[in-house]
Formats: structure tokens, C-alpha cells, sequence
């Protein structure tokens, strides 16, 4: 079956085949989401902070992204490390869009100290975030340390990074 017409419908191959796209070539039809822009950032110094409530994780570990039309949907991939330094503490980190929160009152990443031992943990944040902007956009890391410990993001200088798509309808 190379393509078989019916009741307005195209099917290229049959269940099982694999369908090879030339390169060059370009698939289009209003149903298929492209990837219209990708903006990135890392960051590699190690960052501290004592705030039990939401704060920049580093200056560095944003990036801003203009969508091109307000049905765009922005894909976020973020990998980074972190910890705290003392039992019985945790810590949180999250993604904001400018001043909005992505994830909940904890974050979308977190981790508890229950022994005396420091804790690192290496984890990465995805969302699809449906903005309905053309203005831009800043994507941003954010935590805190619960419970007076101090968080430490980029632990041993690791390289976090954060990587926006535009993906467009």
C-alpha cells in the first residue's frame, strides 16, 4: 500500500510499515504543530539562598521568548541540581513565567533532608505552557529552602541549563 483513497482519507503504507521522509522535504497540513523558535541558557556557578519563600534562582538560568501568535504553546526543558545542607529541611525549585508560578506552593522539584547526610538532587522540570501572548515572555528558575537550611542550586559548579520551545499550531 503505497496510498489507498477513501472517504476522503490518504493512508500512506499499512499498519507496521515505516513511512521514510526524504531529506529536504517538508511535511505541512494545519493539524501538524512546528517548532517555530528555541531560545537556551545554563548556567554553571554554584547559587545559595536562605529564602523560604520563591526567589531568582540565578540571572542566568532564564531566557525570554517572544511567541509569534497567542495560540503558540512554549515548551520548557529544565535540568539543573540541587540540595540542602542540614536534616530535616527541604528544598524546592520551580519554573516561573515573568511573575506566575508553573508549578504549585512547593514547585515542580523538591527534595527532603531526613538524615544528618547532604542531599544533592539532580532533576529536570518539563511543562507546555499555553501563554496566549505575542508580548515577551521571560522563562526563569526560582527556589527556596524550607525549614532554615540553605538551598545550593548548580551544587559543585554542575552545569543546570533551560531550553524554551515555540511550538506553534
Amino acid at each position: 500500500n503505497i496510498i489507498n483513497e477513501s472517504s476522503n482519507t490518504i493512508t500512506i503504507g499499512a499498519s507496521g510499515d515505516t513511512v521514510a521522509i526524504p531529506s529536504g522535504a517538508t511535511i505541512t497540513g494545519s493539524g501538524l504543530g512546528k517548532i517555530l523558535q528555541v531560545v537556551s541558557a545554563t548556567d554553571s556557578s554554584e547559587r545559595t539562598t536562605t529564602s523560604g519563600s520563591f526567589v531568582t534562582a540565578s540571572n542566568t538560568l532564564s531566557v525570554d521568548i517572544t511567541p509569534s501568535a497567542t495560540s503558540s504553546k512554549i515548551y520548557i526543558i529544565c535540568n539543573t541540581s540541587f540540595g540542602t545542607n542540614s536534616a530535616n529541611n527541604q528544598a524546592e525549585v520551580t519554573l516561573y513565567r515573568d511573575s506566575t508560578n508553573l508549578g504549585t506552593s512547593t514547585g515542580m522539584m523538591s527534595n527532603i533532608i531526613t538524615s544528618s547526610t547532604t542531599i544533592r538532587t539532580p532533576g529536570t522540570m518539563t511543562i507546555l505552557d499555553s501563554p496566549s501572548s505575542t508580548s515577551e515572555l521571560t522563562y526563569q528558575v526560582y527556589c527556596k529552602a524550607a525549614g532554615g537550611a540553605t538551598l545550593t542550586l548548580n551544587w559543585n559548579s554542575t552545569k543546570s541549563s533551560i531550553t524554551a520551545f515555540e511550538v506553534g499550531a
